[in-house]
């Protein structure tokens, strides 16, 4: 299992995977790799990132409620900037396209002023940063800025986490989101689809890195045990031999050109965005203002669920209607829920006006 996914994540360069439980297992150590190779403590993480419910990944998680609240206290040298979110900077592109415009933050000068007044970064570990949020609310990082950070990171000596727990394996319309980016990152975490229900997580990266750690630094009980390796190595051979990552990218096209029709048709989507199948629309109260509607989002799920649909809320505001079908469904059931969804759109816009 370890040498298959050192084999299939980005880059040639020789690599080490360790296997765990969880996704938040795979978080905490990768953060621990990072600070054993680079000797720095300090953590980079991002404004409505996600990255799991143990006290350190609950530290580099940004919404407080559910995640946080109550929990703490939290790990520290942990230090938040701002996520690239075209359509709350006011830079965004055209409501409902693919590619939002020029990213305001993608330049060195912008990077080396939020580090100004964030953190020194000859004092940074790691920069962990999910290609697109998940939880926060599908969006999908700037081409631009990823390139600006990754060459940011790597002259700082700065280890560049990619969280790909939830976009890995085919969710984007390719193996992994980093193709999208051209991006090869130091490290990579996977977790959710791994094992196609079975828990397993991995932390993939640079042989110098993960053997950075002392001897016995690194383990669990029950990490990388066989019934979920095994059960791994089949959800890999199914996705190349049904070209899964195919299927999602055309099943996001789908989906895509639905949400954007109602868009067109109702001012509450005020954005459509994501990568491959992994989309989303954000449900505002007007255009203008850009308020986010919890509500309507609620009553969105409410009459979906009484058409025979489970929608999936995301966002820090919890406005994002996310979709997460499995990749294989087939298209005429894909038709048919989204058909449902419409409906239910169509009813509760009406309520609304």
């Amino acid at each position: 299992m370890a040498e298959r996914l050192n084999r299939i994540t980005p880059g040639v360069h020789s690599k080490r995977t360790l296997l765990v439980n969880s996704g938040a297992e795979a978080v905490e150590n990768a953060v621990k790799v990072a600070r054993a190779f680079t000797g720095r403590q300090a953590v980079v993480c991002f404004e409505h990132g996600f990255h799991g419910r143990t006290n350190l990944a609950m530290a580099l998680t940004s919404k407080v409620n559910p995640y946080k609240k109550g929990f703490g206290p939290f790990a520290p040298e942990v230090y938040r900037i701002p996520f690239p979110y075209c359509y709350r900077c006011g830079v965004a592109g055209q409501r409902g396209s693919a590619v939002p415009g020029q990213c305001c933050m993608a330049s060195d000068e912008r990077l080396e002023q939020i580090f100004s007044f964030t953190v020194d970064p000859d004092s940074v570990a790691a920069i962990i940063m999910e290609l697109e949020l998940g939880e926060g609310g599908f969006v999908p990082a700037p081409r631009e800025y990823v390139t600006a950070l990754a060459a940011f990171a790597q002259r700082h000596g700065i280890v560049f986490i990619a969280d790909e727990i939830q976009t890995g394996f085919g969710r984007t319309g390719k193996l992994f989101a980093s193709e999208h980016y051209s991006l090869v990152p130091d490290i990579i975490i996977t977790a959710k689809s791994l094992a196609g229900g079975l828990p397993l997580a991995a932390v993939t990266g640079r042989a110098d890195i993960l053997e950075a750690a002392h001897v016995g630094g690194l383990g669990g009980t029950y990490g990388g045990n066989p019934l979920a390796c095994a059960a791994a190595l089949a959800v890999l051979d199914v996705m190349e031999s049904e070209q899964i990552p195919a299927l999602a990218a055309r099943a996001g096209e789908r989906i895509r050109m639905r949400f954007c029709q109602w868009a067109a048709r109702h001012s509450c989507i005020g954005d459509v965005r994501g990568l491959g199948a992994m989309i989303g629309m954000e449900l505002v109260r007007d255009l203008a203002s850009k308020t986010p509607d919890k509500v309507l989002t609620a009553n969105l799920q409410t009459a979906a669920l009484q058409r025979g649909v489970i929608l999936l809320s995301a966002g820090t505001y919890g406005n994002v209607v996310r979709v997460l079908a499995p990749l294989n469904t087939p298209a005429e059931i894909l038709e048919e829920g989204l058909d449902a969804v419409e409906d239910a759109l169509e009813a509760v816009a009406a309520s609304r006006s």
